[in-house]
């Protein structure tokens, strides 16, 4: 029964040291990937979210100018016409 207990033993560290290999693999893996899309998106010179939304501001407040500009030149156009 010794022999049996020791077998059972053996093969549960045997599956416990594999499954820790396999955690490492799967870990190295993913960094490797995460580190091949930065790599990839840095080469496409991607803006972030928040480049982004800053420039999508400023267009904004440049577009409400015109519009105020735009309102002013017609109103002075027609007091001289």
């Amino acid at each position: 029964m010794q022999q049996r207990s020791k077998f059972f033993d053996d093969m549960s560290q045997l599956m416990t040291n594999a499954m820790g290999v396999a955690q490492g693999a799967k870990d190295e893996a993913e960094t490797a990937f995460n580190s091949m899309i930065d790599r990839w998106l840095a080469d496409r010179d991607l803006v972030t979210r928040e480049e982004f939304d800053a420039v999508r501001a400023m267009a904004q407040k440049a577009r409400e100018e015109n519009e105020a500009l735009k309102a002013r030149l017609d109103a002075l156009e027609a007091k001289q016409g």
